[in-house]
């Protein structure tokens, strides 16, 4: 299995930036496509962006285009997500998660989910 835990989550203005970070367990973690999804308040989960085992991003939301980046280090067991000029509507709970069933833009398709961390961004 694989164990997944995310921290970085917090308090932001509009405009600042949060790194939030995904540690994995196991020494497979190289093989995993991992994502990175949020849930607003009163809103579905939505897809942000997915990047795969030789480190390709394989998606990206429009409106997070140009703000967020998603990287791994494989040797770390880590994924990361950069967030740059946030605004107050990229406010949410974030999750990563790991599949190797798919191409991981689609929550379906993972098997292993971390248990979220807060991001909120004030006006």
């Amino acid at each position: 299995q694989v164990q997944l835990v995310e921290s970085g989550g917090g308090l932001v203005q509009a405009g600042g930036s949060l790194r939030l970070s995904c540690a994995a367990s196991g020494r497979t973690f190289s093989s995993y496509t991992m994502g990175w999804f949020r849930q607003a308040p009163g809103k579905e989960r939505e897809f942000v962006t997915a990047i795969n085992w030789r480190g390709r991003t394989t998606g990206i939301l429009d409106s997070v285009k140009g703000r967020f980046t998603i990287s791994r280090s494989n040797a770390e067991n880590t994924v990361y997500l950069q967030m740059n000029a946030l605004k107050p509507e990229d406010t949410a709970v974030y999750s990563c998660a790991a599949t190797q069933r798919g191409s991981g833009l689609a929550p379906n398709e993972y098997d292993y989910w971390g248990q979220g961390t807060q991001v909120t961004v004030s006006s």
